[in-house]
């Protein structure tokens, strides 16, 4: 019984953590890495066919987004997450492959342009999204469920994003049991539409966060409709727009119920009728999904609006941009606006026009909303650049940088200890993972000197064995080599993909009848005589 640790070690995206137990192969989140990769990942103990099982606590890209890859590459196995975070994979995972389709075109122009012939393939496409999405098994939160024998779950909502869940994992080896907890991301307290994080009692291991392990939030109760409101306020007396670069799913929702608030309470004074415009079909679609989940996910002031027949996050003024059209129209729209886009980090997606429009009016405010990942044009700005680069063009920074402080879905490093603290034993280990280097050395010192917890902070390739207690393999940090790794790709790769399939069938075939391994065999032997090269 096995677990090892393969990302978001050391790191705060790419999670991926794997479990071996009863002969059964079990991934934790298989996420994608977004900016600057600091340490290289170990590689999957096992090839991607050979995986049974993926536990998904939620579906924030750097969570789930590498999910298609492991269909690509054989897995046909089943991926168990709530019935929200289900959801939301239908739409997030096909438009992280419509992104992946795009950027392989374009760059495949662009070397096309400069004489080369490279061609650059997707890292998967909209296929392989189709394909993960449809063995993803919708499940209620506080339910038992057996995935097989020896392997039961159940999720809690843990108040991270609708549907995001910690996951309480048993497994049995031998007639022996043991119990691990995985956070996922823990949520903060007190926001808008979704409820609180709910604690564990027990476990015997934790596999827990830290992405803001060592600060605290601004204030314990901020008034963000206040902030907001007077941001708004001071812009459109200047004439300006405020741009809010925002997560498709989840925080933008959170601002369209603090948008509401202000729209009712008629808090900008002048401009009681601003316009609001959503510009990302990925927000628009997920908005719908926040509509459909509002009784299983929304807290409690949430559900009375929506009891009294109010939508907590529509009003007048609101408007959508579906099209590339109806986006590229608003920045010729004089009226001063709100508008709030996608990518969260300024990396990506409709945002960076957005910016290269605004970012050099002194009049208008940029309002960064969520965190900013080290490496990403999101950080660069709040960080203080004078000028960036966008689509070719140096674009000065004059306009207004602000942030609405504290304002996160993650707990602080006070949310993180109430939530370890609430287990009624302490864990016989406590993992920490999901932070940057010095957060996870920093909260494994407070947890271990402060609160009498046995932590630890593993790097990529760790291994521990669960019956015994002990480490089987204590992996350091081996930072990420400058050089691009070499990508198979193209219809290679969906060869390889193929055999990694018919070798985890072989092996898995140990209890069919001898006549049927010999049939198999001979079926095998056929195939390879009629290809052999």
């Amino acid at each position: 019984m096995k677990l090892m640790f393969i990302g978001a070690a050391h790191e705060v995206t790419g999670s991926c953590h794997y479990l071996e137990a009863g002969g059964k192969h079990i991934l934790v989140d298989y996420g994608m890495e977004q900016g600057i990769n600091v340490f290289e990942n170990a590689p999957l103990p096992v090839s991607e066919a050979q995986i049974d099982y993926v536990f998904l606590t939620h579906a924030h890209i750097d969570h789930s987004g590498m999910l298609p890859l492991l269909y690509a590459k054989g897995f046909r196995g089943q991926v168990f997450a709530t019935d929200a975070t289900a959801d939301l994979c239908s739409i997030m995972l096909r438009d992280c492959a419509h992104i992946q389709m795009m950027e392989a075109e374009w760059k495949s122009r662009k070397a096309k342009r400069s004489g080369a012939e490279v061609s650059t393939e997707p890292v998967y496409t909209m296929e392989d999204a189709e394909g993960i999405i449809k063995r993803i098994v919708p499940c209620h939160y506080n339910r038992e469920i057996e995935v097989c024998d020896g392997v039961r779950i159940r999720f809690t909502d843990i108040g991270h994003l609708l549907g995001s869940s910690s996951i309480e994992v048993w497994l049995t080896e031998d007639g022996r049991s043991k119990k691990i907890v995985f956070s996922g991301d823990i949520g903060n307290k007190n926001q808008p539409l979704l409820r609180d994080p709910g604690f564990t009692k027990e476990a015997d291991y934790v596999v827990m966060e830290s992405t803001y392990g060592d600060r605290l939030h601004a204030a314990e109760n901020p008034d963000y409709v206040k902030e907001l409101a007077a941001v708004l306020k001071e812009t459109f007396d200047r004439g300006g727009n405020v741009v809010i670069p925002s997560f498709a799913v989840g925080r933008t929702q959170e601002m369209l119920y603090f948008l509401r608030k202000i729209k009712v309470g008629r808090m900008v004074q002048g401009h009681e009728d601003f316009p609001v415009y959503v510009d990302s079909p990925l927000a628009v679609e997920a908005t719908g999904i926040f509509q459909d989940n509002r009784f299983e996910c929304f807290d409690e002031e949430a559900l009375e609006l929506v009891k009294a027949g109010i939508n907590p996050i529509a009003f007048s003024g609101l408007k959508l941009a579906i099209t590339s059209e109806e986006s590229k129209e608003i920045n010729f729209i004089d009226t001063p606006k709100v508008i709030i886009s996608a990518s969260g980090m300024c990396d990506a997606g409709r945002i960076r026009h957005h910016l290269k429009h605004n970012l050099w009016r002194p009049e208008c405010t940029v309002l960064f909303v969520g965190y900013q990942s080290v490496g990403t044009l999101g950080r660069s700005i709040v960080e203080g650049a004078e000028e960036v680069h966008l689509f070719g063009e140096t674009i000065q920074i004059r306009a207004q940088i602000k942030r609405l402080a504290g304002m996160s879905g993650h707990a602080d490093k006070n949310g993180l200890i109430e939530w370890i603290s609430a287990f009624e034993e302490k864990p016989r280990k406590v993992f920490v993972v999901h932070g940057e280097d010095k957060v996870c050395v920093s909260f494994v010192e407070c947890l271990n000197h402060e609160y009498g917890q046995n932590a630890y902070a593993p790097y990529s390739g760790t291994e521990f064995d669960l019956l015994s207690g002990k480490l089987l393999y204590e992996a350091g940090p081996i930072p990420v080599k400058k050089k691009a790794k070499a990508v198979t790709a193209g219809i290679y790769a969906r060869l390889l993909a193929a055999a990694q399939r018919l070798l985890a069938l072989v092996q898995r075939s140990d209890g069919l009848t001898h006549k049927d391994m010999g049939k198999f065999a001979d079926q095998i032997n056929s195939l390879c005589d009629k290809w052999k090269i």
